[in-house]
C-alpha cells in the first residue's frame, strides 16, 4: 500500500512537472511570437522612415535654396518699386 501511494505521489509530482513544461512552453512560443511580431513592425518603421528621407529630399526646396530664391525676389521687387517712385515723381 505504501508503494502504491508512493507511486501515485511520484505520478502526480511528474504530472505538475510536464504541466508546468507545456505552460513554460507555451508562453516561450507566444513571447517569440510576439517579439517576432514587434521586429517586423520595427524593420518596416524603418523602412518607412528611409522612404520619406528620400522623398523629402527629392519634393522640397533646401532651406539655403530658399533664402537664395526670397533674396533674388525682394531685389526684383526693390528695382520695380524703384521703377515705380520713378514714374509717379515725374
Amino acid at each position: 500500500m505504501l508503494l502504491l501511494l508512493k507511486s501515485l505521489t511520484t505520478l502526480h509530482n511528474m504530472e505538475n512537472q510536464q504541466l508546468f513544461n507545456l505552460i513554460i512552453t507555451v508562453c516561450g512560443v507566444l513571447a517569440g511570437w510576439m517579439l517576432k511580431i514587434i521586429w517586423e513592425a520595427i524593420q518596416d518603421l524603418k523602412d518607412e522612415i528611409r522612404d520619406l528621407g528620400r522623398e523629402v529630399h527629392a519634393d522640397f526646396v533646401r532651406r539655403e535654396d530658399f533664402s537664395d530664391a526670397v533674396k533674388r525676389i525682394e531685389v526684383m521687387c526693390g528695382k520695380i518699386f524703384d521703377k515705380l517712385d520713378s514714374k509717379v515723381d515725374k
